[in-house]
């Protein structure tokens, strides 16, 4: 999961891309970094950290131009080494820098055909320098001369989604040319485009989500389709082309359960009122199951529950109330490495209001139940707190499998719902009854905003993934890889050098 921006501006666009960093931060706080391009010379400086620690005053100094990209990242594939901040740079051709929003699939393949058939080195675990690669080379085969037009570039573009499977969002910059952005063929990760009309011509901002947009002033305009590519020339003209055979739309479900600011609007439906109606469906379902007299509250767990939580209340006529009072300063638990570290930092990052839940009937809301470790330890705090009884719901159905689109959750025994009874999931949170969204009403509240959202990828929830490559072995591996990083190091050790002779053969 990832927060990537790119900016073409008439002045310097290093403090436009750090404010829209900054709008994105919940996209990724491990890492960030920024590339801006002047004439034909990259400047980039990117570090572990959030934003506002990985940028000092002469780092921002260092970063001058008038177009470039960005990036604050959590890592989903490869591991969280400073090497693998982003943006990353190729010198060839021309010299591209490229941040990049989502996971490849089939990075490893693709990693073997970028040694034996490209001749190019990868030096990181990440898929990201995968698809930098990938996009250098087809731009180097679809050049016939020394110089670049958006033309050759589309191609190019074309060519890599031919190669490329998984979910990518992507900002990458040409040296000497311009801005690109494109999106997968199935519109998994959103990415949009903004404008903001000057005395000198339009300047362009694209970023994950609207919010950074219109934080900065800009205009919204359009989301970029799936399969889409958009350049956009150092003179500041935008083309913009259609660069796969057969495109289809299916934002990721999860981004608006959870992942996205409720203030962004991804696809034509705004995330906040499909929470808003994730509540209303979810209060019809406690109504059909819980009598009358049955719930005295309702509380949300803050932040992303909450507008769910309100409607809720609102809809079933019950009392809303705020239980609980969060830490901001603590990261977001579910994507913390480590049993231990989630189950502790549950306790920093929030704490119980006790007159709210004393002698009560409690229905705590959230958005999603992933490993149930911070749930339990709610439940816990409301218990501890003088909770008569402990109704918890969820705003989302079970989460019963690896999400392999970017976001990190890929181990089945790491989910709470894979191959467990709802009943089994209330046991082992210790809640004394649990609902959770049915599927078809959390994709009916995304439609419900707009009609033209039909289908989603939601294989999280539903086991399906859209892109048609996910086996049972394929889960397996990425499963293995994650418990056995040392081994599966030295194999790819061993590959590489098997690679090398063969080359000398």
């Amino acid at each position: 999961m990832c927060g990537i921006v790119g900016v073409v501006s008439h002045g310097p666009v290093n403090q436009i891309i750090y404010d829209a960093l900054l709008l994105l931060q919940h996209r990724g706080q491990d890492a960030a970094g920024i590339a801006t391009s002047h004439g034909n010379t990259f400047s980039m400086h990117k570090a572990n950290g959030l934003v506002r620690d990985v940028f000092r005053t002469r780092n921002m100094r260092s970063l001058p131009g008038n177009s470039g990209i960005g990036q604050c990242r959590y890592p989903t594939a490869g591991s969280s080494s400073e090497e693998e901040a982003q943006p990353f740079y190729v010198n060839a051709p021309f010299g591209i820098t490229l941040a990049h929003n989502g996971n490849l699939t089939n990075a490893d393949q693709l990693k073997i055909e970028m040694f034996k058939n490209d001749r190019r080195h990868i030096n990181t675990d990440s898929d990201s320098e995968v698809l930098l690669n990938v996009l250098a080379h087809e731009i180097q085969k679809s050049t016939s001369s020394f110089s670049l037009d958006p033309h050759t570039i589309f191609n190019a573009v074309t060519a890599l989604h031919k190669r490329v499977r998984g979910s990518y969002a992507v900002v990458a910059q040409v040296a000497g040319y311009g801005l690109l952005a494109f999106r997968d063929p199935y519109g998994i990760r959103p990415l949009c485009i903004g404008f903001n009309d000057t005395e000198k011509g339009p300047e362009y901002l694209i970023a994950s989500e609207s919010v950074a947009l219109e934080g900065l002033g800009f205009h919204f305009l359009r989301d970029v389709l799936p399969g889409e590519a958009i350049f956009i020339d150092n003179d500041g003209k935008l083309y913009n082309q259609q660069c796969a055979e057969s495109p289809t739309l299916n934002p990721c479900a999860f981004e608006f359960v959870y992942l996205a600011r409720p203030d962004s609007v991804i696809d034509g439906a705004s995330v906040y009122a499909a929470r808003l109606k994730m509540g209303e469906y979810l209060a019809h379902k406690i109504r059909r199951e819980f009598a009358a007299g049955d719930i005295d509250v309702v509380m949300p767990i803050p932040d992303s529950s909450r507008p769910s939580a309100m409607e809720l209340a609102m809809t079933l006529n019950l009392d809303y109330r705020e239980g609980f009072i969060k830490n901001r300063y603590i990261g977001r638990t579910f994507l913390m490495p480590g049993q231990a570290i989630r189950r502790k930092s549950v306790r920093q990052k929030l704490n119980a209001i006790s007159a709210e839940f004393k002698g009560k009937s409690v229905l705590l809301v959230d958005d999603s139940i992933v490993r149930g470790t911070t749930s339990r330890e709610i439940v816990q705090m409301a218990r501890d707190s003088g909770a008569r009884r402990v109704i918890f719901a969820s705003a989302a159905p079970p989460v019963k499998y690896p999400n392999v689109y970017g976001i990190d959750m890929p181990t089945r025994d790491e989910l709470i719902a894979y191959n467990r009874t709802n009943e089994e999931v209330c046991r082992e949170i210790t809640a004394d009854a649990l609902v959770y969204q049915d599927i078809d009403d959390m994709k009916r509240s995304i439609s419900d905003i707009n009609p033209m959202l039909k289908k989603f990828e939601a294989s999280c929830f539903d086991g399906e993934y859209i892109t048609g490559d996910i086996s049972r072995d394929y889960l397996d591996r990425i499963e293995f890889a994650r418990a056995n990083p040392k081994v599966v190091m030295e194999d790819a050790v061993r590959t590489q050098l098997n690679l090398n002779l063969a080359q000398i053969e």
